[in-house]
């Protein structure tokens, strides 16, 4: 009987898991379509003023004269930024992000440059806190990034760039595609790649989709150097936040469906649970009715 008792409290246990990942699951459900329309709606306005920075930017002698346009000679210093969440439960969310960063780092050292990184996320920031040389972080704000937040990430990027001090920025984060698939992205914020300066969309357009140049001209107040200098960086921080915005709700979609994945596998564990708790049950009462019997034939033979 104290095998079934531990089988019942097992089953028990289990259920009663099943009930919070269930939940959570319903609340990641509830959440995700909120936080994808904020995304969606997000990329419209970073469309746009992709298309009018690259616009400007055709003007070959205004980027030239642009800091955050100018190419490096030498690639010495590299900034990740590392966007995952402040919670766990979430599959491989947040361990892809981090194992992409420190591939980053390992390159890094490989080719003798030195690498720095802006984490955004409670995990990614205790994990790289003694990996990496993490120079910002933020916690508590994952699933509600603000743009406050990418104003600051933003204007540390530019002005570092501006000074030389930073030859590479790369951001690393998921892109929601929809409620059930999430994707890993690297990308290059900085420099531009020169091909991409003088196509329609910007650097973070996917591969697959053609391209579009601009051939109409334009003319510029006051002029096109001012106006490309003031430009980039809305550019960089509207990057920033659309990357933040994106992953708030990939980290939405990677928790429903993780917690789906394990709501089920509960259900699987109760019924195999149940099953067994049956058949030790049965034996019980067959080896109870056995010696039952056997009792009442020793007494007739007496």
């Amino acid at each position: 009987m104290a095998n079934l008792r531990e089988i019942k409290k097992r089953i028990t246990s289990v259920t009663s898991t099943k009930q919070i990942t269930r939940t959570m699951e319903m609340v990641s459900t509830a959440k995700i379509r909120r936080a994808l329309d904020r995304a969606y709606a997000s990329e419209a306005y970073k469309s746009a003023l992709t298309d009018v920075m690259l616009t400007v930017a055709q003007d070959t002698e205004a980027a030239g004269d642009a800091p955050l346009l100018r190419r490096h000679e030498a690639c010495r210093r590299v900034l990740v930024v590392a966007i995952a969440s402040d919670r766990g439960l979430a599959g491989g969310f947040n361990v892809s992000v981090e194992r992409t960063c420190e591939k980053i780092m390992r390159e890094c050292a490989r080719d003798g440059m030195e690498c720095e990184v802006i984490a955004c996320g409670r995990k990614p920031s205790e994990y790289l806190a003694h990996r990496a040389n993490v120079v910002m972080h933020f916690e508590g704000i994952s699933a509600e990034p603000t743009l406050a937040q990418a104003r600051m990430i933003a204007s540390y990027i530019s002005d570092r760039y501006a000074a030389c001090e930073l030859d590479r920025v790369e951001v690393v984060y998921h892109h929601a595609k929809n409620r059930v698939e999430q994707d890993l992205r690297r990308e290059q914020l900085l420099p531009l790649d020169p091909e991409m300066v003088a196509l329609s969309r910007g650097p973070r357009k996917n591969e697959g989709e053609a391209p579009s140049r601009i051939s109409s001209s334009f003319r510029f107040v006051p002029t096109a150097e001012r106006v490309l200098g003031d430009l980039v960086p809305s550019y960089i921080q509207t990057v920033i936040h659309q990357a933040l915005i994106d992953s708030a709700a990939a980290e939405q979609g990677a928790r429903r469906r993780a917690m789906h994945s394990a709501t089920e596998n509960a259900t699987a564990i109760i019924a195999t649970l149940t099953r067994t708790y049956n058949r030790v049950r049965q034996g019980s009462i067959t080896t109870e009715i056995n010696e039952i019997v056997g009792g009442a034939s020793a007494l007739e033979e007496e």
